[in-house]
């Protein structure tokens, strides 16, 4: 179900993302809320599979999705049926504890609470079970020497030995291995709780195959005792070869060792969120009553004014309010290269100073900050669910049971074919421990868990893993131009006049008439007018994707696209303005006609410079066999000037804002699967309605409710990028389930004998064992494989701008030669492809040209450039 889209997102609003609220409304209801539990105590995919059963059977509860990597369960319930009690009671019942997560406190959340307590709780128990391993091994080797010393000829002390004192041998072997069995109880009490509530799972299976083994011993031991004393030596001899102790004993340690090596790999995969939780400082440097103090991380209070100085941590989102430095937000935004802020502008938690030092106000700190949001959005995709991993749940939910019967099945078919009582009941051992459930829990969730995790180390948050396997599917990437393609700030750049009217008289009336409106169109204009006397206007009238209109010096005028220049009765296909609007959007120009409802006054030329990186990453995109289309407001001419520039194929123009949904909609109806890609803002409902939303913004000012992958920086690259490791993460998974099936479907056969009959081959129950734990750690190891990846590192918006900041020269040139508005354009294409040349305005009327460059001495070159391009030039005195 696609979000809700989200309109009203104005440049203040933080980035708040993936805000993992524990308990939250849903939009089906007023009694419905979703409540997020701890679950422990699961060990494979059926004790997952058994507590969502359990907790989806409640009265009023909607839905429960169960993470076993995690250990978190998500459940949305009418809270007027039931409550959390109920819900921790019933799984409580069925053998696993369980807790509301709201109730734990020091949530990974708020990077700063209880950091001294914070643990893995993989980690921790991976040192749990290598305790309990090394106590095994230590157990497991003297009855491995007693069991099968004969086998190698190692001597044995008489007392033990063969013949009239094997009972001996055999009861401290039994002694031995039911101290393996007591280190490893966990497997028994859980295994037998489960299989007394009739919900098996693998502890259940391991339980039942290393305990038949070892009461079969325990018979094996009363048989040769009576046996001993009626006389019976061969009888004694025989059954002191058929005691399985130290089957039972390595059944319990090889899976011991398999889960050591899981815990300990799935460890490994929440390294991303403790990078980003290290992120934060300890103490925090603040001035209060005009001095500075330090304090604790989890002191620091919204207002507080914080100091930073070179390679300080920022603890919180702010603005800085007194100096200047360049940070570096690698960490978050996965940007390359620092970017410097100076007073005014905002700074996001976790960027390091690497020089100046600067007072900023915290504006968002604890878990309102861009840093813990990151870390709620990461866990949160991490224990959601991809739809590919439905038939893995499917067939977890009925593996254990089947594995049940077929194991009772082989015990019988051995038995009616004569092979023997020992024969039959080792065959249905293997048939028990060599089978594997964790394999397919595990083979979705760890992929997930890592792919997400190093998206969120190049700035790119993925809020869950249906939208990443949606992303990988996808074929089609639709992009919005302003502010995705480009870098959405739009100049003018050309300022042409008729019937007499100056340039300066222009932009004056055109910002008068734009005044009402916070278009970026608007405001460029408004920002070119700025050393000019902007009159006053009244009857203000703004129409979404056409322009303005307003009175001004007591005539009205409209300043906006071709079609609002029809509405006012105005002809713009004609004449010397209609040629002069061909030579702009020939050059990529977006146009603002300027009309006084009699006939075109001016004509405004808006440039929207292409992102440095956007015509790489369009490459990437179609390396990806993705076909890339581009949507915008602009005509077709300007359109096809920034296609060219970026290598887009095809572009969709002249549509409105509201019009960008039908366009995806037009799209998904022909069969493609989408991926939109917008600023966030007025692209809400198209990125609401495609396949996959993908949010580009600086940094923080993006709306997070329409789209389902953010990017934390301002370059297509990581948009790329990406989609580039959804496919990676898939094609993990895919090979993940292949292994879990193939090696059922394969292991369970062998493990009950088919190929006995044909050539004799059998597996023991301890190569079983060792096969079933080694297969969950091929899968959380091929997973890991995933950290390995990649992907292009971002250049930062902000070295794009470090020229602009720079204190800029200006070349005036008097041009001759110039007639019309082709020669303007010439004029102007051949200075802005001199090096250095960040901006060139080019006036028709006075036959002079504006050259705003970083360089010193450039005249030569510039007049160089309009002599070449058959124009006289020569600087301005």
């Amino acid at each position: 179900m696609k979000k809700t889209a989200q309109n009203d997102v104005t440049e203040e609003n933080s980035i708040q993302i993936g805000a993992a609220v524990t308990e939250q409304r849903l939009a089906d209801g007023e009694n419905m809320q979703r409540l997020d539990f701890t679950v422990t105590g699961m060990t494979c995919a059926a004790c997952q599979a058994n507590v969502e059963k359990c907790v989806s059977r409640l009265d009023g509860v909607r839905s429960a999705s169960v993470n076993l990597l995690s250990g978190d369960m998500q459940v949305r319930l009418d809270r007027t049926k039931t409550d959390s009690a109920a819900i921790i009671d019933a799984v409580r019942h069925i053998g696993y504890g369980a807790q509301i997560k709201r109730e734990q406190g020091g949530g990974h959340g708020n990077p700063g609470a209880d950091r001294s307590k914070r643990t893995n709780p993989h980690i921790e128990t991976a040192k749990a079970l290598k305790t309990r391993l090394i106590v095994s091994a230590v157990l497991l080797v003297p009855l491995m020497y007693l069991s099968m010393g004969h086998m190698l000829s190692l001597p044995l002390p008489h007392a033990i030995s063969a013949g009239n004192h094997a009972p001996i041998n055999a009861l401290i072997q039994m002694f031995i291995a039911l101290g393996v069995i007591i280190v490893n109880r966990a497997f028994f009490t859980r295994g037998f709780k489960a299989l007394f509530h009739r919900m098996p799972n693998m502890d259940s299976l391991v339980a039942i195959g290393s305990g038949a083994a070892f009461v079969y011993g325990v018979f094996a031991i009363f048989c040769m005792i009576y046996a001993l004393g009626e006389g019976d030596s061969a009888t004694v001899a025989h059954y002191s070869h058929e005691l399985y102790f130290e089957s039972a004993a390595m059944i319990l340690t090889l899976v011991t060792v398999g889960k050591w090596l899981e815990e300990r790999s799935k460890g490994k995969t929440s390294d991303t969120v403790d990078k980003l939780l290290d992120l934060a400082p300890k103490s925090v440097r603040v001035v209060r009553d005009g001095k500075e103090e330090s304090i604790a991380f989890d002191q620091l209070r919204q207002g507080d004014i914080v100091s930073i100085r070179p390679g300080d941590i920022l603890p919180a989102d702010g603005r800085v309010t007194e100096g200047q430095a360049f940070l570096d937000q690698s960490a978050v935004t996965g940007e390359s290269m620092p970017v410097e802020k100076t007073v005014g502008d905002s700074v996001i938690s976790a960027t390091k100073s690497v020089d100046g030092a600067f007072l900023y106000e915290a504006t968002r700190v604890g878990e309102d900050t861009t840093l813990s949001g990151i870390i709620r959005l990461v866990e949160q995709a991490g224990n959601s669910k991809a739809p590919i991993a439905r038939l893995a749940d499917k067939i977890s939910a009925v593996f254990v049971p089947c594995v049940m019967a077929i194991a009772a099945v082989t015990f019988a078919v051995w038995m009616i074919a004569g092979q023997g009582f020992e024969f039959a009941l080792a065959r249905a051992i293997t048939v028990l421990v060599i089978s594997c459930p964790c394999a397919l829990g595990l083979a979705t969730p760890v992929a997930v868990t890592v792919g997400t995790g190093k998206a969120a180390e190049y700035g790119i948050l993925i809020k869950s893993a249906a939208s990443l396997e949606a992303l990988a599917q996808a074929d089609t990437v639709l992009l919005d131009k302003t502010g995705t393609v480009t870098r959405g700030k739009p100049q003018v750049s050309d300022i042409i006049t008729f019937d007499g009217m100056t340039q300066e008289k222009a932009i004056s009336i055109a910002a008068a008439v734009e005044s009402g409106s916070t278009h970026p169109i608007a405001s460029a204009i408004i920002e070119r007018a700025g050393d000019f006397e902007i009159p006053e206007s009244t009857k203000f009238s703004y129409r979404g994707g056409l322009g303005a209109s307003a009175e001004v010096e007591g005539r009205m005028y409209y300043a906006g696209n071709a079609a609002l220049m029809k509405l006012a009765g105005t002809e713009t296909d004609k004449g010397e303005a209609a040629k002069a609007a061909k030579a702009l959007e020939a050059d990529g120009r977006t146009l603002v006609f300027l009309s006084d409802g009699e006939g075109i006054k001016a004509l405004i030329g808006i440039s929207d410079k292409v992102r440095a990186d956007s015509r790489e990453a369009i490459s990437d995109i179609k390396a990806l066999g993705m076909k890339a289309v581009m949507l915008t407001g602009d005509n077709r001419a300007s359109a096809a000037a920034v296609c060219r520039e970026v290598g887009i194929d095809e572009a969709v123009v002249d549509i409105l804002p509201a019009d960008k949904e039908a366009q995806v909609q037009k799209f998904r109806a022909e069969g493609r699967r989408t991926v939109m890609i917008g600023d966030g803002i007025n692209d809400s409902p198209a990125l609401a309605a495609a396949d996959v939303g993908m949010a580009i913004g600086a940094g923080t000012d993006i709306a997070l409710d329409s789209a389902d992958i953010i990017l934390l920086n301002s370059s297509l690259i990581s948009a790329a990028g990406a989609m580039t490791l959804s496919r990676r993460v898939m094609r993990n998974i895919k090979m993940n389930l292949f292994w879990a099936f193939f090696y059922n479907v394969l292991g369970i056969p062998i493990a009950a004998g088919v190929l006995f009959p044909a050539f004799g081959l059998t597996l023991s129950p301890m190569i079983g064992a060792a096969a079933m734990s080694l297969s969950s750690v091929c899968v959380v190891t091929n997973a890991l494989r995933l950290r390995l990846v990649k992907l292009k590192t971002v250049r930062s918006e902000g070295q794009e701008t470090k020229k602009e900041n720079k204190k800029m020269n200006i070349v005036t040139l008097n041009v001759k030669g110039m007639m019309c508005a082709h020669c303007k354009a010439h004029v102007e294409k051949a200075l802005g492809a001199v090096n250095g040349a960040d901006k060139v305005e080019v006036d028709l009327e006075n036959a002079k040209a504006t050259v705003y460059t970083a360089c010193d001495g450039m005249e030569s070159e510039l007049i160089a450039a309009v002599k070449n391009a058959g124009y006289e030039a020569s600087a301005e005195k």
